[in-house]
């Protein structure tokens, strides 16, 4: 779902992506076999981002690896895409929820976009043993107020390793300039 939506928003192949939470994903290894040449993985865990760069292999020093708490980061620079299917549902106190818009808003460029999937308002309501929270498209929109304007919402049924099934919401944001 995260490569289909990215590849829908037509970016330049210098865009800079950054993935939050991106950990052991392979979508670094995917935007780089797709033609993307500046991404970036952010991720609290060491031993996520060590098996992914050990997954890429020689392609690891392509990407920057970024071990560091989200709330926690200042971003050095600015993307034109912020990606995240990881982190935002984990984030329960609305401090966190705020610091993380003010984060994503920081982080993009005028007119940059974001992806960003949660559980649906009917998936699960821990993950990991975690509290999650739960979001419909529109309350996941309504989450980053109106810095930004909403392009795209899609609900994914997601078929996990051990044959349940998650329901997700994802939405496409575009920063105000």
């Amino acid at each position: 779902m995260s490569l289909a939506l990215i590849q829908e928003l037509a970016l330049a192949p210098d865009a800079a992506i950054v993935d939050i939470g991106g950990g052991a994903s392979s979508l670094a290894e995917q935007l780089l076999g797709s033609g993307f040449a500046d991404i970036t993985v952010l991720d609290v865990s060491a031993r996520a981002l060590e098996l992914a760069r050990a997954d890429l292999g020689a392609d690891a020093t392509r990407v920057r690896w970024l071990e560091q708490d989200l709330l926690s980061w200042s971003p050095e620079r600015r993307y034109d895409l912020w990606h995240d299917r990881a982190v935002f549902h984990f984030l329960v106190d609305p401090a966190d929820q705020r610091r993380y818009a003010e984060l994503l808003n920081s982080a993009l460029r005028p007119a940059g976009k974001a992806i960003i999937g949660t559980f649906a308002a009917d998936g699960p309501t821990t993950c990991s043993g975690l509290p999650v929270a739960r979001y419909d498209d529109d309350g996941l929109a309504a989450a980053f107020g109106t810095a930004f304007t909403t392009l795209a919402t899609r609900r994914e049924l997601h078929h996990t390793p051990a044959n349940s099934i998650q329901a997700f919401t994802w939405v496409t944001l575009e920063r105000v300039p």
